[in-house]
């Protein structure tokens, strides 16, 4: 009888190891490790996990990453590539979800954590309007513009009549700072003072204005420059 190979007892272990204390004491490439024996059953995939988190700068660079440039990488394939978006998608919708139960301005890290998720790792910029009720509950949200690693042409008209198609009495804005840094430019202060004025007009309220990247995220509101955008 042949010897069993190595990797076969060692994926039972990181099996046990996950069943018994989840991510507790894992590393980020084990926890990649094992994901990826679902779907390349027949080898040691342990030196692709480690290959991918030196690839792309760690395991949120791997989940952000696109299909074709994980395919791109040796030993990945396409069935890999694809179950490892498909964790990014479904833990966005986990996201979403928790972000549409109850009041976000009583919880606002449920919005924090969704469009951080959502949008942060991106390479090009993009304008994500999330629509709410007159309770402040989240009723939808959508991508409404992306453009270029360094700018979005974005329309205040376009959001506030795609505020009013959704019958939105609240609007908070969001978009990505591909370079990283979340401070918000001059162009960006003007922007939110004409959707705000456009808003305000049509009695829909623009709650906050997130901009997110690598570093971090600015929150207009939090920096009390809502009142300043409205004037």
């Amino acid at each position: 009888m042949p010897d069993t190979p190595h990797y076969i007892n060692h994926r039972k272990r990181l099996r046990e190891r996950f069943r018994k204390s989840g991510a507790d004491g894992m590393h980020d490439y084990e926890l990649l490790e094992l994901l990826l024996t679902f779907s390349i059953p027949r080898r040691d995939v342990k030196p692709v996990a480690k290959k991918l988190i030196s690839e792309f700068g760690g395991l949120s660079g791997v989940l952000d990453a696109d299909q074709k440039k994980l395919e791109e990488l040796q030993g990945v394939g396409s069935m890999s590539a694809a179950l490892i978006r498909l964790v990014k998608e479904l833990y966005n919708t986990y996201l979403a979800e928790n972000m549409k139960r109850g009041d976000v301005l009583s919880s606002p890290e449920t919005v924090l954590k969704f469009v951080r998720v959502r949008l942060s790792g991106m390479t090009n910029e993009a304008f994500m309007v999330i629509y709410m009720n007159v309770k402040n509950e989240v009723i939808d949200y959508s991508i409404l513009h992306e453009g270029t690693i360094d700018n979005v042409a974005v329309y205040p008209r376009r959001i506030i009549e795609s505020a009013l198609s959704r019958h939105a009495s609240g609007v908070i804005l969001v978009h990505n700072h591909p370079s990283g840094n979340p401070m918000p430019s001059r162009e960006d202060k003007a922007l939110t003072r004409d959707i705000a004025d456009a808003a305000i007009t049509l009695d829909i309220r623009v709650l906050d204005h997130i901009i997110v990247g690598k570093d971090g995220y600015f929150s207009f509101l939090e920096h009390d420059l809502l009142s300043a955008a409205k004037t």
